[in-house]
């Protein structure tokens, strides 16, 4: 369980005291991936519009570039590795589910540096701020299962 601290606290790199900086580059990349989900936009439009946003300042811009980037670009194969472990279609996620889905998946498979439960305390951290009442439940049992897939030695530790 995380500690919450007022948001005026100030962002501290490891995390204690505040959201660490790879936590508020998480909730942009997640704020970024929903406007490409709903709305189309162009990656480059929505980067240069979460640069904009309160807090950016305080975000791992290199994490968030990596995770909105690679999120979209390689949301095909990201949706691929996840798709079989839904109990309903990719189609029918919400489109916050569906973005913190490509961003645990991304971490997973691309960010072995970072330890899988890490990436999915993240994730349902994600949910709960951002998403349905029950849905960090949902993210949680998707991720898990694709831990196993995808690290099947870590996670069997």
């Amino acid at each position: 369980m995380s500690t919450r601290t007022s948001s005026s606290a100030p962002a501290a790199a490891g995390g204690r005291g505040g959201r660490s900086a790879r936590r508020r580059a998480r909730e942009l990349a997640l704020q970024g991936l929903y406007q490409w989900l709903v709305g189309g936009q162009d990656v480059a439009a929505i980067e240069a519009q979460l640069m904009e946003t309160e807090g950016y300042d305080r975000a791992d811009a290199a994490h968030l570039r990596e995770l909105l980037h690679g999120a979209i670009e390689g949301a095909d194969d990201l949706r691929a590795e996840f798709s079989s472990l839904l109990d309903r279609s990719v189609a029918e996620l919400s489109p916050i589910e569906h973005a913190i889905l490509l961003i645990g998946c991304y971490e997973l498979k691309h960010r072995a540096e970072i330890p899988f439960r890490v990436v999915i305390n993240e994730a349902v951290e994600l949910a709960k701020s951002f998403g349905g009442t029950e849905g960090f439940k949902y993210v949680n049992g998707v991720l898990d299962k694709l831990a196993v897939q995808l690290r099947p030695n870590e996670a069997a530790r």
